[in-house]
């Protein structure tokens, strides 16, 4: 069928024709569109008002011309300014990214204006540009402003605050989740010490048996550091809390209850468990327990995972403290040497150092105060409160010091430390602040002694010169720039006893730490002065 081939042949001729010829109309027409839309660079206006091509040999006229203003944008043939248009006229002002504007005005093609006069711009150039056809030269009226920078947008600003906090927090939460883990891993260390894995432990303490039996019987074995860790452990398991005595910052005072006996309960707070290990681990120092020392009875840690308890059991003193008791209480001369005698002897015990197989370190306590020592029943002191202390390893020649961040009280502190030039790594620097502590303590105790009748309110040392809760700046001031030290009542000059004991504590608080009496020398002192006033201490 050679016919039907012939025709398939010429229908596709004429189809492929037809497709041709609608091309070149296409192609025609599209460059038209873009000659009339660069008619400033392409185009021409003539005298007739047609519009020459260069791609096209027929003109174009339009239906009506329109005259614009031109500045920055007037085509080759204008003149004065002048442009002619069959679409619209424009004023355009521009900025580029860190430019200044540039205002620009001339003719737009009515081709494809419409969309150029809506024209805004790009991120790295702003425009604004308003058009008008309404009469000749209306662009002269035109003043486009270009918009002010926009801000961030207020919701990417809420997502950016967001997202800051939410990672903050995740940072505090890892913080203390590191933080939360160290401190349990160091809890566990500690633990190990106390934990036994035995559930009877009642049993080790016969019934009948008091705490002065066990201690005697601790005492008596050899080891010389208190009662066996299993004992402390039974002991704390079965005291009963009474009621809260006292308060401070690092825990709080219980009376409690041991088979009838009252005892004192010192509970830690969690944050406070540096100063509760140190403490505990003085106490039970070889040769430790003196009867002007606080007597040291047991410690334990109870409680899991979140809750925990720091638990340190010793002899209770209704007396209270020495600063409770001389506010409430005048002393005559045989109570103030009583007191001032144990409060020193206490202090030489554990300034000593004790020689032999299982000797004793010497000790500083660090934090000395009226508020740390306690009074007993029958008037001589005692010293407690051994958070802070350092041991001095004579065999290495090093100076324990514990791994606490509490300090001492300000208002005790020798100028040494408080002008940090205290010299930590030797020993004797650490005693000799104590005895400045002391000083100070004497002090307290002189102006409640009663003499020819008078005696003088319970008052803190230096109580006239620096505020009630003074600063390191106040007391530096105070000890340090001016050396002021506590002033002396008039009455003391007419007591020997008084007079004794003033010129005893001046000697004492020296500002030259070598100057300073040791407590050994003190407590010589002391006893001289009862003798020669007939006391027995």
């Amino acid at each position: 069928m050679p016919w039907f081939h012939a025709r398939v042949s010429g229908m596709e001729l004429q189809v492929w024709t037809s497709l041709l010829c609608l091309l070149w109309l296409l192609s025609s027409a599209q460059a038209n569109v873009l000659e009339s839309m660069l008619q400033r660079n392409s185009g021409k206006v003539t005298a007739g008002g047609s519009k020459e091509s260069s791609g096209s040999a027929t003109p174009l006229i339009p239906e009506r011309m329109l005259l614009c203003h031109c500045y920055h944008h007037c085509p080759e043939d204008s003149t004065n300014n002048t442009c002619r248009t069959d679409g619209y006229c424009f004023t355009m002002v521009e900025e580029e990214e860190g430019g200044s504007p540039v205002l620009t005005s001339g003719c737009l093609g009515l081709v494809g204006s419409e969309f150029q006069c809506r024209d805004t711009g790009n991120a790295r150039l702003r425009r604004i540009l308003e058009c008008c056809t309404d009469q000749d030269f209306c662009n002269r009226d035109l003043h486009p402003t270009l918009p002010p920078l926009k801000r961030p947008d207020h919701d990417s600003r809420i997502h950016h605050i967001a997202l800051s906090s939410s990672m903050g927090v995740c940072f505090i939460l890892l913080v203390a989740s590191i933080i939360y883990c160290y401190r349990r891993y160091q809890r566990q260390g500690m633990r190990a010490r106390y934990s036994m894995g035995l559930e009877q432990d009642e049993t080790f303490i016969p019934a009948g048996e008091s705490l002065k039996d066990l201690i005697e019987q601790s005492q008596s074995s050899g080891s010389g550091s208190g009662l066996p860790l299993l004992v402390q452990r039974t002991i704390a398991k079965q005291i009963q809390m009474v009621k809260q005595i006292g308060k401070g910052r690092y825990g709080e005072v219980w009376m409690g209850r041991w088979r009838g006996e009252r005892v004192a309960v010192k509970v830690f707070f969690t944050t406070e468990e540096a100063s509760w290990f140190r403490e505990t681990e003085i106490y039970q120092t070889v040769l430790m327990r003196h009867e002007n020392i606080l007597g040291f009875i047991a410690a334990d840690i109870k409680g899991t995972g979140s809750w925990t308890q720091l638990y340190l059991i010793t002899d209770y003193h209704e007396n209270g403290s020495l600063y409770d008791y001389l506010k409430s209480t005048t002393l005559d001369t045989k109570a103030l040497l009583r007191l001032a005698y144990s409060a020193v002897s206490g202090l030489c015990h554990l300034h000593t150092e004790i020689f032999g197989t299982q000797g004793k370190p010497a000790i500083a306590h660090r934090d000395l105060k009226s508020k740390n020592i306690l009074v007993k029943k029958n008037g001589t002191c005692c010293i407690a409160d051994l958070g802070l202390a350092v041991k001095f390893i004579s065999d290495t020649n090093e100076v324990d010091i514990p791994l606490n961040t509490r300090v001492g009280t300000k208002r005790y502190m020798p100028p040494e430390v408080l002008d940090e030039s205290l010299n930590s790594c030797h020993f004797q620097s650490y005693i000799m602040a104590d005895m400045y502590s002391f000083g100070l303590i004497l002090w307290e105790m002189a102006r409640r002694c009663v003499s020819g009748g008078i005696v003088e309110e319970y008052q803190l040392p230096y109580h006239d010169l620096v505020p009630t809760d003074p600063s390191y700046e106040d007391m530096r001031e105070v000890v340090c720039i001016k050396r002021q030290r506590p002033s002396f009542p008039n009455r003391w000059s007419s007591d020997e006893c008084l007079r004794q004991m003033g010129k005893l504590m001046t000697e004492c608080w020296a500002h030259n730490p070598a100057s300073r009496l040791t407590a050994l020398r003190v407590k010589k002192t002391l006893a001289k002065m009862s003798e020669s006033q007939d006391i027995k201490l």
